[in-house]
C-alpha cells in the first residue's frame, strides 16, 4: 500500500508541470489513425494472405499502446537529466550507426528496398525512423555544451554536423525521404543554434560545393544526375496524368481520391479508392482516405490538431532558458512539421512523392514509435522549461 501511495504522489506531483493540450493532441492524432487505418486497410487485409480485416489494424493497436506507455513513462517517470548523460549520448550515437549499418548487411528487404531489420523476439523494426531522434537529442546536447564557443570560428564547432551528416549517408543510400527529413532536421537545429551568420553562410557554400560535386561524379559514372526510379518520380510530378496506369498511378488516384471528398466527405468506411485503386492507402496515402470518407472539414480539424503540436513546440523552444531544451524543441518542431509537409505535398502533387508515412496517422511501427518518443521527449522538455519558469 506505502509503494502505490508513493507512486500516486509521484504521479500527482509530477502532473502539476505536464502540458496535457499536447497529450491530449498526441491521443487524438493516434486514435484517429487507428480509425483510419481500419477504414483504408480491411478490405486489402481480407484480399491478401491475412483474410483478417482487422489485421492492419491490430498490428498498429499494438504499436499504439506501446506508445502511449513511453509518452506516460516519459513525461511521469524519466530524469529529464538523463537526456543530458554523456554516457546515453555515445550509446545512441554507436548504436544507431551499427543498426544502420546491419540493415545494408542483413536488411529485410521489402518493395525493393532494404529498409528494416529483422530482431529476434522484438520483430522488424526501420533504424532510420529512429536516427530522427538520435539526431535531435545529440545535436541539443552538444551545442548545449559548445553555446559559449559558437561565435569562435573552429572545426571542432562543425564536427558534429559531420559526424550526423555522414551517418545520414547510410539512410540516403536506401531512402531518400527520409534522409531528406534527417537533412532538414539537421539544418534546421544548425541554423537554430546560434552561430554567426558569417560562419551560417561559410558553412552552406562549402557543403553547396560539396553536392555540387557528388552530383558531378554520379554524372561521371552513370551518365545520369538523377536514378531512373528519381526521374520517374518528377516526372509524374510535372505531369500527373500523363501515365495514369502506370508511372503516375499513385498521384492519379491519390488526387481523385482527394477530390471526392468534398466539404463533409462520403462517411467513415465509405471511401471508393481504398478498394484496390489506391496503393496503400493505409499507409503514404492515408490523408487521401481521410479526405474522401472526412472531407474538407475532417482534412482541417486534423491539420489544426497538427499545427497545436508543431505551436507548442514552437513555443518552449523560445520560452526555454536552458539552450538544451530550446534546441530539443525545436528539433520536433521540425520533425513533425517537415514530415507532415513532405506526405501531404507528395500526395496532392504539390512536391514529388518522397514515399514518407503522416505522423501518427499512418500505419507503420517504427514510425509511431519514432514520433512517439519524440512527443514523449517534447512533454518532458515542457514540464522542465515550465518548473524553471516558476522556480
Amino acid at each position: 500500500m506505502k509503494s502505490i501511495k508513493r507512486l500516486f504522489n509521484i504521479l500527482r506531483e509530477s502532473s502539476k508541470n505536464i502540458d496535457f493540450t499536447i497529450i491530449i493532441t498526441y491521443i487524438i492524432l493516434s486514435l484517429t489513425g487507428l480509425v483510419m487505418i481500419y477504414s483504408a486497410s480491411m478490405v486489402m487485409a481480407m484480399q491478401g494472405d491475412y483474410s483478417d480485416p482487422k489485421f492492419y489494424y491490430f498490428s498498429q493497436l499494438k504499436y499504439t499502446v506501446i506508445g502511449f506507455l513511453l509518452v506516460f513513462v516519459m513525461a511521469y517517470l524519466m530524469p529529464a537529466k538523463l537526456l543530458k548523460d554523456k554516457r546515453l549520448q555515445l550509446f545512441m550515437i554507436i548504436g544507431i550507426f551499427l543498426a544502420l549499418l546491419l540493415t545494408h548487411i542483413f536488411g529485410v528487404e521489402v518493395n525493393g528496398k532494404s529498409r528494416w531489420l529483422e530482431v529476434p523476439f522484438l520483430g522488424r523494426f526501420q533504424p532510420s525512423e529512429f536516427f530522427k531522434i538520435v539526431v535531435i537529442l545529440y545535436l541539443a546536447y552538444i551545442y548545449n555544451q559548445k553555446y559559449q564557443k559558437l561565435s569562435a570560428q573552429r572545426a571542432e564547432n562543425l564536427l558534429p554536423l559531420l559526424l550526423v551528416g555522414g551517418i545520414s549517408c547510410l539512410v540516403l543510400l536506401n531512402d531518400f525521404g527520409t534522409w531528406l527529413l534527417t537533412i532538414s532536421i539537421i539544418a534546421g537545429m544548425f541554423l537554430y543554434s546560434g552561430f554567426p551568420v558569417k560562419i551560417i553562410f561559410k558553412v552552406s557554400g562549402i557543403l553547396a560545393v560539396i553536392l555540387s560535386l557528388l552530383i558531378g561524379v554520379r554524372y561521371v559514372i552513370t551518365g545520369n544526375i538523377l536514378s531512373g526510379y528519381q526521374r520517374a518520380r518528377i516526372e509524374t510530378y510535372m505531369h500527373p496524368f500523363s501515365d495514369a496506369d502506370g508511372t503516375s498511378y499513385q498521384l492519379t488516384n491519390s488526387l481523385i481520391s482527394i477530390s471526392h471528398g468534398g466539404l463533409t466527405g462520403g462517411g467513415l468506411g465509405n471511401g471508393i479508392m481504398k478498394l484496390g485503386y489506391l496503393p496503400e492507402p493505409h499507409t503514404d496515402f492515408i490523408f487521401a482516405v481521410i479526405a474522401e470518407e472526412l472531407g474538407l472539414i475532417g482534412v482541417i480539424v486534423i491539420l489544426l490538431l497538427f499545427i497545436v503540436i508543431v505551436g507548442k513546440a514552437i513555443y518552449y523552444s523560445f520560452k526555454a532558458s536552458q539552450r538544451f531544451y530550446s534546441l530539443l524543441c525545436i528539433g520536433i518542431a521540425i520533425y513533425i512539421s517537415v514530415q507532415v509537409f513532405l506526405n501531404l505535398g507528395g500526395i496532392s502533387g504539390l512536391i514529388p512523392l518522397t514515399g514518407i508515412p503522416l505522423p501518427f496517422l499512418s500505419q507503420g511501427g517504427s514510425s509511431f514509435l519514432s514520433i512517439s518518443i519524440a512527443v514523449g521527449l517534447l512533454v518532458l522538455a515542457a514540464k522542465e522549461i515550465k518548473r524553471e519558469t516558476e522556480a
